[in-house]
């Protein structure tokens, strides 16, 4: 088997390698289905001790479900594009057929994000060149060598690479995006400017997932009518905080909380705080970096000095913190499981400020005309997900408002001339 993470040298090297991929990809077709198949197999692999330490694997184990995909690849390509056959519309007739290869980059801080962005390309029967970040590479390694090891495996292994190579070397990143159909592009604003202006081939399709952050919201009623309610809303929501370190653009950054008449405010931080106990406890934290630690540190203190009426609950080590506070403006996120707990009369005060940065709204509703209003509005202000707390991290298409399968593939029409 071919070595799967490459060092490369130099850009004709890097152009090679991707010439043989899409050739690989054009000379043996898969269908939707058949890629299915295997990536269920993977991911009913993906176990062991080294495995389980992988933030995000869960979630990967989950995306890699039948299930999961099979419902994704009929809502972009319908029923005959899981088989990889036509479609009749009208007088003509449909059908999906790859680009080639398609380049990824994803973002650096999100262990399994190198692995989710190729699948969608694979279902759409391409080839695919990642290009990892190098604090990624001994994960997507672990992961993608369990690939090797299932049935099937070596189909969608032989139209894999993954070049490394450092961000400065421009000469390779030229290189790679000079020789792709598609590109996939993730991150922060910066990396995704820098990645946008490649000299991408002016055929290719570039679909960008930027950099957003998500809010949580809950009614009045959610949290102060029914205690077994309110604490299993605050267990959902400490499990969206902790999923992926607050890293991923649908972690809950602070949670909107609508003021009741009948409900003790105490008592709910209390329950909030029992529950970001638990969840520690469960999932301890292995790891900081020392400029997170200190972005938590600030982040505390001022958030106590700028305003006396605030409230900040958090042990004495960086693992967790909450921040009690009042208005519908957005914080600045801190991330590192920090989460802040936002006092507002009305959840639309908050939404109707929101920019088009919000990705995705966890919400805890107690009424559904309610819930459809806010819905409504949040749609209205740039938010692409709005689901239910504990529900953040549960992605499909579209993902950011965007189809994940279908800018990766070429909607062929044929008009038959014969019509007999």
């Amino acid at each position: 088997m071919p070595e799967i993470v490459r060092q490369f040298s130099h850009g004709r090297e890097l152009a090679d390698a991707a010439e043989r991929l899409r050739a690989q990809a054009l000379a043996r077709e898969l269908s939707p289905a058949q890629v299915i198949e295997i990536l269920e197999r993977w991911g009913e692999s993906l176990r062991g001790t080294e495995v389980d330490a992988i933030p995000g694997v869960p979630f990967l184990k989950i995306w890699l479900r039948r299930g999961t995909l099979e419902s994704m690849v009929v809502r972009e390509l319908g029923e005959e594009g899981l088989r990889g056959s036509w479609r009749e519309e009208g007088a003509a007739r449909l059908r999906a057929f790859p680009l080639g290869l398609v380049g990824h980059w994803p973002a650096g801080n999100i262990e399994i994000q190198p692995l989710l962005s190729m699948s969608c390309a694979l279902l759409g029967g391409n080839a695919c060149l990642v290009r990892v970040p190098s604090g990624l590479i001994r994960e997507t390694g672990l992961l993608i060598d369990k690939l090797a090891q299932v049935p099937g495996g070596n189909l969608l292994l032989e139209r894999i690479g993954v070049a490394s190579y450092e961000h400065e070397r421009t000469d390779l990143q030229f290189a790679m995006a000079e020789s792709v159909d598609g590109a996939m592009i993730w991150g922060g604003a910066e990396a995704v400017k820098e990645i946008r202006s490649l000299p991408f081939p002016d055929w290719a399709r570039v679909a960008v997932f930027g950099p957003r952050l998500s809010v949580a919201a809950m009614d009045g009623e959610s949290w102060s009518r029914d205690s077994i309610a309110r604490d299993d809303w605050c267990r959902r929501l400490a499990r969206d905080v902790w999923q992926f370190d607050q890293q991923a653009c649908s972690s809950p950054q602070m949670l909107f909380l609508e003021r009741s008449a009948v409900g003790d405010i105490a008592e709910f931080a209390r329950r909030l705080t029992e529950a970001f106990e638990e969840e520690q406890e469960l999932h301890p934290r292995r790891t900081i970096h020392a400029a997170q630690t200190s972005a938590i540190c600030l982040a505390r203190a001022t958030w106590l000095l700028d305003d006396a009426t605030r409230r900040a609950v958090f042990p004495a080590t960086p693992d967790w913190t909450l921040l009690f506070g009042t208005g519908a403006t957005m914080p600045t996120p801190t991330q590192g499981r920090t989460l802040s707990v936002l006092l507002v009369d009305d959840l639309l005060e908050p939404i109707a400020r929101f920019d088009g940065m919000v990705q995705t709204l966890g919400l805890a509703i107690g009424n559904r005309a309610k819930e459809a209003a806010l819905a409504e509005a949040a749609g209205r202000k740039g938010v692409d997900r709005i689901v239910p707390l504990g529900r953040m991290h549960v992605f499909g298409s579209p993902w950011d408002g965007t189809d994940l399968i279908r800018p990766m593939v070429r909607m062929v029409r044929h008009v038959a001339a014969n019509r007999d």
